[in-house]
């Protein structure tokens, strides 16, 4: 074991990903959504701010963070050797790298080049993803490996079949890596750092400096040269991993019980903490704009100071005061974030190959932003349903 940690579901951190599923699906669906406010909107690229939209990627890197020190310790628990268990982050990494590279390539098929129809292209992608990994129950081993077996050959040759762009002569690559694959990145990352170092807590934050550090490093005139490219490359996932790594450190402070903080001592070194990071991006903000695009310390800095808020405070409700009822209508997209993630492309791609569209009403406005709040809470329940018939994916 690397750390004492608490034992069993910590509700609040399940509930923070339930609620931080459901408002990134939310989002994705009102980004196609005509006259909306732009406080529902992405920052441009160019622009010193941030909205609400901005902070959803980030607070599910933090909930990754939030995650790991239990997974790795639970993996030791149950006996897992060194090898084991990298063995098993390796697998969980290039499974968000496949599924990323897959999803951004899925909307820009060139149906004539590829010689499938697009959307049914993607919607054989998804299949080949579930059954891939799902959680099976066989007694049998082998029926479930045979289903997996399907799945990666299935990946496989819709990979080689795969032709993009408007010649088609775009090969299934990474142009960009996707919210998937970019998280596969950091938890890569961030797992590394947390074995390196024992899980210890100032090592920890001593990290989250040296990633903001070294985008920082990354940015610096003489680093645009050539030779420097993949090192320069990497300067997003830095970004991302410094808040993988604020949620870890949470982690640590609330359920470390070798930090042993609690009460009074638990409340001064979280609000010292937020305050660090506020005080920290208030000082990088003049040489570095608030920017969700370009990955900038200041945009990590701010959203993590806002999770480690938002956190805290759903764990005053659930653990602390034990108000907790109305986190089982979170419950399918917290332990299933996977499949809750990918299911509005699924919906996407089936009404797009089967011609099925919505009424234009639903593209403007309140009535669309309506829309896209009861899709989100849809796709909570198609997940509970699809849970009772045996559908649950884990990497």
């Amino acid at each position: 074991m690397i750390n004492n940690l608490k034992t069993g579901r910590i509700l609040s951190i399940d509930a923070f990903r339930g609620i931080t599923i459901l408002v990134m699906i939310f989002v994705n669906s009102v980004a196609g959504v005509n006259g909306i406010p732009t406080w529902m909107q992405h920052a441009h690229g160019n622009e010193d701010r941030m909205t609400f939209v901005d902070v959803v990627f980030p607070a599910f890197l933090f909930i990754v963070g939030m995650s790991i020190p239990f997974a790795v310790n639970s993996r030791l628990a149950k006996g897992d050797s060194f090898w084991q268990l990298q063995q098993h982050i390796a697998w969980r990494t290039i499974g968000l790298w496949v599924l990323g590279i897959f999803m951004v390539n899925a909307e820009r098929v060139n149906e004539a080049a590829t010689g499938m129809n697009g959307a049914l292209w993607a919607l054989l992608f998804y299949i080949c993803a579930i059954l891939v990994w799902n959680v099976y129950t066989f007694k049998n081993k082998w029926i479930t490996w045979c289903f997996k077996a399907v799945g990666i050959i299935g990946l496989v040759i819709l990979g080689i079949i795969f032709r993009g762009g408007e010649d088609g002569t775009e090969r299934l690559s990474p142009h960009w890596w996707g919210i998937l694959g970019l998280i596969g990145w950091a938890y890569l990352y961030a797992c590394i750092f947390y074995q390196l170092f024992k899980g210890l807590a100032g090592a920890i934050m001593l990290m989250i400096a040296v990633c903001i550090g070294y985008y920082i490093l990354c940015k610096q005139p003489f680093m645009s040269q050539g030779e420097w490219s993949w090192l320069t490359s990497q300067a997003g996932n830095a970004a991302h991993t410094a808040i993988v790594l604020s949620g870890m450190l949470l982690t640590l402070f609330y359920f470390d019980e070798d930090l042993g903080l609690k009460g009074s001592k638990l409340v001064a070194r979280v609000t010292g903490y937020t305050a660090l990071l506020l005080i920290a991006g208030v000082m990088l903000r003049p040489a570095y704009k608030l920017s969700k695009i370009h990955a900038t310390p200041t945009w990590c800095l701010y959203c993590s100071a806002i999770c480690v808020a938002v956190f805290s405070l759903l764990y005053y409700l659930i653990d602390v005061k034990q108000v907790s009822k109305w986190t089982t209508f979170f419950r399918p997209a917290g332990s299933n974030p996977l499949l809750t993630y990918i299911l509005p492309d699924i919906v996407f791609f089936a009404m797009l190959l089967t011609g099925v569209t919505l009424p234009a009403v639903l593209g403007e406005g309140l009535p669309g932003m309506l829309w896209c709040a009861f899709f989100a809470v849809l796709m909570l329940f198609l997940v509970k349903g699809l849970n009772k018939l045996g559908i649950r994916l884990q990497l």
